[in-house]
This record gives C-alpha cells, structure tokens and sequence, in this order.
C-alpha cells in the first residue's frame, strides 16, 4: 500500500488536474460524439471546417506567409546566434538521431499514405494546366511540394522555438501556455494558460489518433497483399491495439532508448527504400522531375504562398491548400512541442536549418522517388491504372506503385515496416507530448500518464475506426487549426519580443558582453 501511496503521491503532484481533466474530457466527449452521432457529427464538422476555409481563407494564407517570412527574418537577425539553453548548452542528441525525430514527428504516416496519391490526384485535376497531360505532370509535383513544404515546416519552427526559448531559456514549462507570457504575465498560470494547454492536447491526441487510423488502413492493405487478410475494420482495430502496446512499452522506455532508437532506424529504412526505388525504377525520369519541379516551386513560391481565387466556383483551394494549412496549424502543437523537447543545445541558427531544410529536402525527394514513379507508370502506355486504383483503395497506393517494379514482394514489406515504426513513433511523440502538457510542462513526465495517453490514442482510433467516425474526428482536428491560429500569432510575436531583448543576441557567439551582464535583469530585458 504504501509503494501505492508513493506512485499516486507522485503522479498527482505532477499532474495539472485542471489541464489532465478537461483534456481527457473533451476527448472523451468528442468519441462519444463520434461513435454514437456519427452522421450528425460528421455532417457538423465537415459544415465547419468547410465554413472556416471558406470564410477565413484570406486569414490562413496571410497567417502561414507571415509565419515563414518571420522565420526567414530571424535566421537574417543577430537572434540565430542564440543557444537554446544558454551559451555553454550542449545537444542531447546526435544531429542524425535529432534529424530522424524531427522526420518522423513532423510528417510520419501521413508522407507514406500520401507520397503516391496526392501527386496523381494533381495529375488528373490540376490547378494551371490540361490534365492528364506532360504539362500536369510537373505541375502535380510542384503542388505537392508547395502543400507539404517549408510553409508546413515554418508553422513548426515559430512554435517549436518559442517553447524552446521559453522553458529552455526563460525556465517556465515546456507546454504552450509558456509561450504567452511576455504577452500577459503571470496569468499563464492561470484559466488562460490553462484553457491553451487543453486545447493543444485535445488537438494533438485526434491528430495522432487520426494518423494512427490511416496507419493501420495501410498495414491492412499489406497483409491483404501478402496474406489475403480481408481489410475490414475490425482487423484495422486488432492492429491499432497490437502496435498500441509496442508504443507504450517504447514511450515508457523514454525518448533516448525508445523514440530516438525507433526514429533512427525507421529514416535509414526511409532513405534505404528511397534509394532502392529510385535505382530500379524510372531514374532518370526522377531525377528529371525533381529538379524541375524545384524550380518551378521556387519560382512560384512567392505567388503561390498568397494566391487566392476571390469568388470562384472552384473549390480546388479549399479542397486542398487550405485544408492542408489548416491541417498543419492543428498539428503544430505537437510537434512544436516534440521538437521543443528534443532540441536543447542547438543554435537558433541550427535549429531553424535543421527543422526547416532538411525534412524538407528529404520529403521533396520522398514526393519526387515515389510520387514520380507512380506518374511514370500512369503515363506509361501498357502500364498499370494507378489513378484508378488510387481512387479505388487510397490506403494502398503506396503497395500499388510498388507492385509496378521489380522485387515488389520485398519493398512491399519494407515498406509495411516503415509504416509500422512511423505509426509507433507518432504515438509516441503524441503520447509524450501529451503528458508534458497535463504534467504542468515538466520534461519527464510520470510513467503511468504516458501509458495512460498512448493507450488513449490508440483506443480513439480503434473506437472511430469501429463506429465510422474517423472522417468526422479529422475534420474536427483541423477545425481547431483556427483558435490554434491565434496562438501561433501571439507566439510569433512573444518570440520576436523575447529574442529582440535577448543580450546573447547582439553578439556573434551568442554570449552576452559584459556590459550587458551588469545591468539588471529587469533592464537586460
């Protein structure tokens, strides 16, 4: 009893009761919404997020610009000196384990479920060419980059470094609430904080629960080609529990043994499955797209980031841009976060190169390799119907392409691997993010709440899985992409606030002179 007594004591001082509750109470509401009001649910949700894109287009195009022009900015000022922790602060974890993290957290299963698809889908309804036709081609890439790149990855950056900076630099909690209190005080320890801290969690547990969901459609569509396993939900619900328990014994592990070995071995099976499709299939067609398609990304990119079609019947912009901005604005708490807690020691310099290049580069090529191939075979006069089969099973687009080369069976189930670790690792960035949140902030978190989150993702997404609410739970995730937008502004703001009056800023090394260590620390602010 007392060892009992002990894990209760310690797990309810660390707990923020008001944050765990609420949280773990909208959750609960939203699945029994879901489940049990299914078409009422899903009809309300597909109403609002259709409404918010539509009516407050203009605002996500303005806001997500902004963002990534501030991150440019900051790169530019004396700020990119900074070190998160302090000017002797050293990294906690290699670049290649911290690289493999960031991959993993910021993109996962949605790059794998989509790297096929979406490049077909612009293939065949593009927005400035004839479709279907070698124009389109190009074009069905350059819009994919457009849509999963360094907009998606500067969204990341703001609130990911004004986490860092506050918890890291400034010693309050590693939660969202933190980055509010150059804005209003002490009153982040209070309903507002604690309001922002529930609805971030809410967000990032059906954002997760949601990817979880589109995991598992995939490995069924594996098992199906290899097995003959009927993909069916109730088989989709026995692999969400099973790999639900291998994520709670990694996130239970910690990040050093569990994420970061899981995240390092899934991005050398990525780059393995990258090189190999790109060696036995159409290669130089690849190569060709690739750097085409970069160009044309970046010389549209100042265009396209504030295009908008005032009026039009189209809905080609809602259906897609602004669905994906508010998309990532709803995940940007999770992975800020994740990204916050895994990033002490760098410079801001590095930091903003690392998050923002690198896992950009690596899904431009991950969009080019596989979506290009796939366009390869669409285009290819005896080859296979992928569009077709796209439309028909979009969880196996991925397994259909693969098909259409040489050693199929073998990528195939590298490829069901890879979609195995990505599924672990977003639940364990989810579950671990969650409970930092809960906990008040604190960067290690009690055991028995990262079990209790990482089972609640899974047991989200079996149950709207099982009770058809998936569609509905999604839509309500980016719905909450438009409050989440107001904290995204007032971080950008608390951050540039923060870094402007930051003394390691004015100095090329990021150490403060001397004279600034004299003053006060009400002054130096």
């Amino acid at each position: 009893m007392a060892q009992r007594g002990g894990v209760s004591a310690r797990l309810t001082s660390q707990m923020n009761p008001a944050v765990f509750i609420g949280s773990a109470a909208l959750v609960i509401a939203f699945v029994i919404a879901g489940g049990g009001f299914t078409d009422a649910t899903a009809d309300f949700f597909q109403t609002l997020q259709e409404n918010i894109t539509r009516f407050f287009g203009w605002y996500y195009v303005l806001v997500v610009t902004g963002i990534l022009v501030l991150t440019f900015a900051i790169l530019a000022s004396p700020a990119r000196n900074v070190r998160l922790g302090g000017p002797e602060a050293t990294p906690e974890f290699s670049r290649f384990g911290w690289f493999g993290m960031l991959f993993a957290a910021g993109m996962g299963i949605g790059l794998v479920y989509f790297g096929v698809a979406e490049p077909l889908y612009h293939y065949a309804s593009p927005l400035d060419a004839e479709p279907e036709g070698l124009p389109a081609v190009t074009e069905a890439m350059r819009i994919s980059f457009f849509h999963w790149g360094l907009h998606a990855w500067g969204i990341y950056i703001v609130l990911a470094l004004a986490v860092a900076y506050a918890h890291f630099n400034r010693g309050l909690p590693l939660a969202p609430r933190s980055v509010l209190e150059p804005l209003i005080g002490e009153r982040i320890h209070g309903p507002i904080g604690d309001l922002t801290d529930i609805v971030c969690t809410v967000g990032t547990l059906l954002g997760v629960a949601t990817s979880l969901g589109l995991g598992a459609m995939q490995i069924n569509a594996s098992l199906a080609s290899f097995f003959g396993w009927p993909e069916t939900t109730l088989v989709q619900i026995a692999l969400i529990a099973a790999i639900t328990l291998i994520a709670t014994i990694s996130v239970v592990s910690g990040v050093k043994s569990g994420v970061q070995m899981l995240s390092r071995v899934n991005l050398w099976l990525v780059l393995g499955l990258m090189v190999f499709v790109l060696a036995v299939g159409p290669t130089l067609y690849v190569v060709e797209l690739f750097v085409s398609a970069l160009g044309r990304y970046l010389q549209n990119l100042p265009q396209m980031s504030l295009y908008l079609d005032p009026g039009a019947d189209s809905q080609w912009q809602t259906t897609w841009t602004l669905f994906y901005w508010g998309w990532w604005i709803s995940w940007s708490p999770f992975v800020g976060i994740f990204v916050a807690r895994i990033s002490y020691g760098r410079t801001i310099k590095e930091f903003i190169l690392g998050v923002l290049l690198v896992p950009t580069l690596l899904t431009f090529l991950w969009f080019a390799i596989f979506g290009g191939t796939g366009l390869s075979a669409q285009r290819a006069e005896e080859g296979a119907n992928l569009l077709s089969a796209v439309r028909e099973n979009e969880a196996a687009s991925l397994q259909a392409m693969l098909a259409t080369l040489p050693f199929a069976q073998i990528s195939t189930i590298v490829a069901t691997v890879v979609i195995l670790l990505f599924f672990v690792t977003s639940s364990d960035s989810g579950s671990l993010v969650d409970d930092m949140v809960t906990s008040g902030g604190d960067p290690h978190p009690p055991k028995a709440q990262r079990v209790f989150w990482a089972v609640s993702e899974g047991a989200v997404a079996a149950t709207l899985l099982l009770l058809g609410g998936l569609t509905a739970i999604r839509n309500a995730a980016i719905s909450l992409g438009l409050p989440m937008s107001i904290l995204l502004i007032a971080a950008a703001i608390a951050l540039w606030r923060n870094l402007q009056a930051d003394p390691a800023a004015r100095t090329k090394r990021g150490r403060p002179r001397a004279a600034d260590l004299e003053k006060p620390a009400k002054e130096r602010r």
